[in-house]
């Protein structure tokens, strides 16, 4: 595992994913507390910490969420994020009322056609000073 700052909550995200981009984009919009650090799973480090916690690079379903020593993943990982980022990440408080299963259905739909849904972007190519600020690789 690369050496990395992990005393704050990570998320590692696809980036090359639009909706993931969006995501971290929105992530680095709200989080008032400047906590937040995003790293794309395309790297070294976001391949190891997939790794680490039993994930696949090439599986649409590894978004992931580091905080405080756990990990979550998939919609469960996103609910905990948005929670903890406030704003806007507060719309996905609703979907804790949906069983884990139901929300594991919905999320791998989505992750399975995010590319075709929702196209391709590199999170890294168009400059965002508060996205650029909380990469880490």
């Amino acid at each position: 595992m690369p050496d990395f700052n992990d005393s704050g909550p990570i998320t590692v995200v696809d980036g090359d994913c639009a909706l993931c981009t969006v995501a971290a984009r929105l992530i680095a919009r709200f989080d008032r507390a400047l906590e937040f650090r995003i790293c794309p799973l395309q790297t070294e480090l976001g391949s190891a910490l997939l790794g680490h916690y039993g994930l696949e690079i090439s599986d649409p379903e590894s978004w992931l969420y580091i905080v405080d020593g756990s990990a979550y993943t998939s919609l469960d990982g996103m609910i905990r994020a948005g929670a903890r980022v406030g704003g806007a990440g507060w719309l996905l408080q609703p979907l804790r009322l949906m069983p884990a299963s139901m929300q594991d259905w919905i999320y791998q739909k989505i992750a399975r056609n995010r590319y075709r849904l929702f196209g391709r972007k590199d999170m890294c190519a168009v400059p965002d000073p508060a996205l650029c600020a909380r990469l880490i690789e």
